[in-house]
């Protein structure tokens, strides 16, 4: 079953359970989605849906941090119920320790060493980590690796 049928499912159950944050959660994604389709003018894969969930978590973890400056908890807590459905639909989400390796593992195969080689690692390291690891992590623990 295609990323797409699920999202169709789920918001049909979300529907019959009367899942009101769900099914906003769920009509969201298959609008942008849709967008993206539009914009592509192509049927979008698996791969680029999984691009699009990907946007919007980020775009809500971004929302969280304003939110909490603003002293926003009930807006915080509803934020973070849609990031959690929204993660059911990513693949399994990379540890910490486990982006580490591979940051460690891209800069020994580039062979980078100063904080100019940050392209050559990202360029390596993200089609490994797409959809399964924050780019902002990433892209801090490639600092930290390269600065030492």
């Amino acid at each position: 079953m295609s990323l797409k049928d699920q999202l169709t499912d789920d918001m049909k159950s979300a529907m019959k359970a009367h899942e009101k944050l769900k099914l906003s959660v769920i009509r969201m994604v298959r609008g942008a989605v849709r967008q993206a389709e539009i914009d592509g003018k192509k049927e979008l894969g698996d791969d680029d849906v999984i691009a699009v969930i990907s946007k919007e978590v980020k775009s809500r973890r971004e929302s969280i941090e304003e939110f909490k400056k603003g002293n926003r908890d009930d807006l915080v807590k509803q934020t973070e119920e849609e990031i959690s459905y929204l993660l059911k639909y990513l693949p399994e989400q990379l540890s910490e320790d486990k982006v580490k390796e591979l940051v460690a593992d891209a800069v020994a195969k580039t062979g980078a060493s100063t904080p100019k080689d940050m392209g050559k690692v990202m360029g390596m390291l993200m089609p490994q980590v797409k959809g399964r690891a924050d780019g902002k992590m990433v892209n801090q623990l490639v600092r930290e690796a390269l600065n030492k």
